[in-house]
């Protein structure tokens, strides 16, 4: 079962040992093939890591409230999918800062896991997925500017972390205009029986 590998992966076992954290892999896996939606991120963080459930942090809950759904909801593997760019926590620099997601994950396993997904929505957080799925240049705040491009089936969105709250700030037409419709977009998809 490809959930069985992803979990025993130890690729990156010697990248992780040198970063500041020196940990060992923990791949967090959070996927169903019958999931209806789906949740692309950069990589579990810290508190990821030591929990093993994905968005287990202030971001998920901005995340579950940008989406308007409960933790019940958005914890259900069988309605909702959640793939980051990478399964496991990459680690720190020296001075602290989040390792971006080895670029071996994602050759190694992500198209492997899309085989397996057909969501009728995905939300692409941050630059890493948005350029694996739309192979999309430019920035963050252009691509997700230029949501309607790939709406209903796409959502790109900034990554919910507190780094993000003055962006969020300039960017009002993001919880004015964006928002609503990606709630509306999420029950759509969530509630139809089909």
């Amino acid at each position: 079962m490809l959930t069985d590998q992803i979990f025993a992966c130890r690729l990156c076992a010697g990248r992780f040992a040198a970063t500041a954290t020196a940990h060992a892999p923990r791949p967090v896996v959070w996927f169903r093939p019958q999931a209806r939606l789906l949740i692309v991120g950069q990589a579990p963080g810290a508190r990821v890591h030591a929990s093993g459930q994905p968005f287990d942090d202030a971001s998920g809950d901005r995340l579950r409230d940008w989406m308007g759904i409960p933790p019940e909801t958005f914890y259900d593997r069988d309605r909702i999918a959640i793939v980051p760019m990478a399964f496991c926590f990459p680690g720190y620099d020296a001075r602290g800062a989040d390792l971006p997601p080895p670029p071996i994950c994602a050759g190694t396993w992500r198209g492997r896991v899309m085989d397996q997904l057909a969501p009728r929505l995905t939300l692409l957080v941050g630059a890493y997925a948005q350029r694996w799925h739309l192979a999309a240049k430019g920035s963050v705040s252009d691509i997700v500017a230029g949501w309607r491009d790939h709406a209903p089936a796409v959502f790109p969105l900034p990554h919910p972390s507190w780094r993000n709250t003055g962006w969020l700030k300039r960017n009002g037409w993001f919880a004015e205009d964006l928002l609503p419709a990606l709630r509306i977009r999420v029950q759509e998809v969530l509630n139809d029986p089909a």
